[in-house]
C-alpha cells in the first residue's frame, strides 16, 4: 500500500511539474484586431525560441491589466498612454519619451518591466470621410468644434471604453469646449464603427491610428491640434519575476519591437480587417519575413 501511494505521488507530481511546463509563459492580449495580431505574433515567434507558450487573448484592458499584476499573464502588448492614464492616474501632458519613463519607473514598483518601446503609436483618433470632411472644412478637432458649436449636424459613433476612460470622450469634449446630446452618440463595438461611418450611418467615428482600414476606407484623420491624445506607444510589458526566470526574454521581444511602426501595423492590421486573411497567417507570414520564425 504504501508503494502504491509512493507511487501514485510521484505520478502526481510528475502531472504538475509537466503541467507547469507547459505553460512556461503566458501572453496575454486585448480584444481588438491589432492586439489579437500581436498575441498570435508573440505566442508563434516564442515557440518558435522553445518556449511553452499559454496564449490568452481577447481580454479587455482593465481585466488584463489586472491579470497581469496577480501574476496571471505574463506578458503582454500594452500602450503607453493607457498606462499613464488608466493605470496610473497621470493627467499631466508629457510628450512620447516622457511618458515611456514616467509609465516604466511607475510600473516597476508593480513587479511590472516595460521593455523597448515601437515606433507605433496607436493613439485614439476621430476620422471622418474624406469627401465629407472636405466639404464641410473640417479637417481639426477644432474645426469639428467648432461645426458642433454651429449646430452643424453630426452624429458619431465610438466604442464603449472610449466613452467611459479617463482619457475619452468626456474629457476630450472638455479640452476642446464642445457637447454632444447623447442621443447622438451610438456607443459600439469598434470594428462597427469603421463599417458605420464608411456606410454613412454617422459623420464621426473613434478610429486607432494604426488601423488600417483608415486608408482602405479613406478616412480622414482629424488633427488633435490641441495635443489632447497622449502618446500611446505599442510596447512589451513582462512581470519581473518572469523576465528574472528568462532573462534572455527581454533581448528576444525587443528585437521584435524594433521592427514594429505606424505603417506596419496598418498594414497588418487591414490585411485581417479589409483583405479577410486570418490573424494567424498574417502574424506568422510577418514573422517569417523577417526570419523570426
Amino acid at each position: 500500500m504504501k508503494r502504491l501511494m509512493t507511487t501514485l505521488t510521484g505520478l502526481v507530481l510528475a502531472s504538475s511539474l509537466a503541467s507547469a511546463q507547459a505553460q512556461d509563459i503566458v501572453v496575454g492580449g486585448k480584444d481588438f484586431t491589432e492586439q489579437q495580431i500581436l498575441t498570435s505574433m508573440t505566442t508563434q515567434y516564442l515557440e518558435g525560441l522553445g518556449y511553452e507558450v499559454d496564449s490568452r487573448s481577447g481580454m479587455g484592458s482593465a481585466v488584463l491589466r489586472q491579470a497581469q499584476e496577480n501574476g496571471q499573464i505574463d506578458l503582454y502588448w500594452e500602450y503607453t498612454g493607457t498606462s499613464l492614464i488608466n493605470y496610473n492616474n497621470i493627467t499631466e501632458s508629457l510628450g512620447p519619451e516622457e511618458t515611456y519613463e514616467r509609465v516604466k519607473e511607475l510600473d516597476a514598483e508593480k513587479g511590472l518591466v516595460w521593455l523597448a518601446p515601437s515606433a507605433a503609436n496607436n493613439t485614439y483618433a476621430l476620422a471622418m470621410r474624406e469627401e465629407d470632411a472636405e466639404e464641410r472644412g473640417i479637417r481639426t478637432l477644432s474645426d469639428l468644434a467648432q461645426a458642433i458649436n454651429d449646430d452643424e449636424p453630426l452624429t458619431f459613433a465610438i466604442n464603449a471604453e472610449f466613452y467611459a476612460r479617463e482619457d475619452g470622450w468626456r474629457p476630450l469634449q472638455e479640452a476642446y469646449d464642445f457637447r454632444v446630446g447623447r442621443a447622438d452618440i451610438s456607443r459600439m463595438d469598434s470594428g462597427l464603427v469603421y463599417q458605420a461611418l464608411r456606410d454613412g450611418q454617422v459623420e464621426v467615428g473613434l478610429v486607432f491610428a494604426t488601423d488600417g482600414r483608415i486608408p482602405a476606407f479613406d478616412f480622414h484623420v482629424l488633427e488633435d491640434d490641441q495635443n489632447f491624445f497622449p502618446a500611446y506607444a505599442l510596447t512589451p510589458v513582462v512581470r519581473q519575476d518572469v523576465l528574472e526566470e528568462f532573462p534572455e526574454l527581454e533581448e528576444q521581444m525587443n528585437a521584435l519591437s524594433t521592427l514594429l511602426d505606424d505603417e506596419t501595423m496598418a498594414e497588418l492590421n487591414a490585411r485581417v480587417d479589409v483583405e479577410r486573411e486570418t490573424i494567424e497567417n498574417v502574424a506568422r507570414s510577418f514573422l517569417e519575413e523577417h526570419e523570426l520564425l
